[in-house]
């Protein structure tokens, strides 16, 4: 198992603080359709056992540097990755990510799936989709508008730069700056609250997000990326450490 739940209780209650470890350090914790999976049932089991808070975290350094491109062939992998997504913004409870290191591509989407995130001043927020020629879904979009705001999110999206954890404090995305001693603190702090109350405001906060709905120009987008000869090259220059040459094809 590459993804780890410790599970500590929290005094005087019955509930738990829940957290969830990426542990795939020689691969600075990228995932692939097999820990997507993994990290699926980890929340689930959150879901069935009382929990207050959950931290989502990576082993060694790093919280997750993305997809494993080296087992990923199409956008079955983007399902998948937004039914984790979905799960993290719909449990009643909030989730916090604790980050460290890279949290690039699929990682990023997991931290702003996040309700909260507390991250070191060198972390690594990006989405470098443009360099493999695939696409992230639009939810994933709205929400890294939301938080980095429009022009930065642009800049991420368009230009794939990478916002530093100090930059991304200053813009709003990233709640406190620390490790994951820091977001345990703070949880220990969330678990003591009124649960009614943060679950209530949650659902509140998440129906303030437009609801996007099935658009067909966004879905045919999405599909020409992932069937492209662009995604094909990018996969391979990725696997053949060269640069890729895109066609727009």
């Amino acid at each position: 198992m590459a993804v780890h739940r410790e599970v500590r209780p929290l005094a005087d209650f019955d509930e738990a603080l829940t957290i969830v470890t990426l542990d795939r350090p020689e691969r600075r914790n990228a995932v692939d359709h097999a820990h997507l999976e993994e990290l699926t049932a980890v929340i689930e089991s959150a879901i069935d056992r009382p929990t207050r808070v959950l931290i989502l975290t990576g082993a060694g350094g790093h919280f997750c540097a993305g997809a494993d491109l080296t087992g990923v062939e199409d956008a079955s992998f983007a399902t998948l990755l937004q039914g984790v997504l979905d799960r993290l913004r719909d449990v009643p409870f909030p989730t916090i990510a604790a980050v460290e290191g890279a949290a690039l591509g699929a990682g990023t989407q997991l931290a702003v799936a996040c309700d909260l995130r507390v991250a070191a001043d060198d972390a690594s927020f990006g989405i470098p989709a443009a360099k493999l020629g695939l696409m992230v879904n639009h939810w994933t979009v709205q929400r890294t508008a939301t938080l980095l705001g429009p022009s930065t999110a642009r800049a991420v999206l368009l230009a794939a730069e990478v916002v530093k954890g100090s930059e991304a404090k200053r813009l709003g995305m990233v709640n406190r700056t620390g490790s994951l001693n820091e977001a345990v603190e703070w949880a220990e702090q969330i678990g003591k609250l009124a649960p009614l109350t943060i679950a209530g405001h949650k659902l509140m906060l998440n129906k303030l997000e437009a609801p996007l709905g099935d658009d067909p120009d966004v879905a045919a987008a999405f599909d020409r990326a992932w069937e492209s000869a662009d995604f094909a090259e990018g996969i391979d220059a990725f696997r053949s450490r060269r640069s890729p040459r895109f066609e727009g094809r």
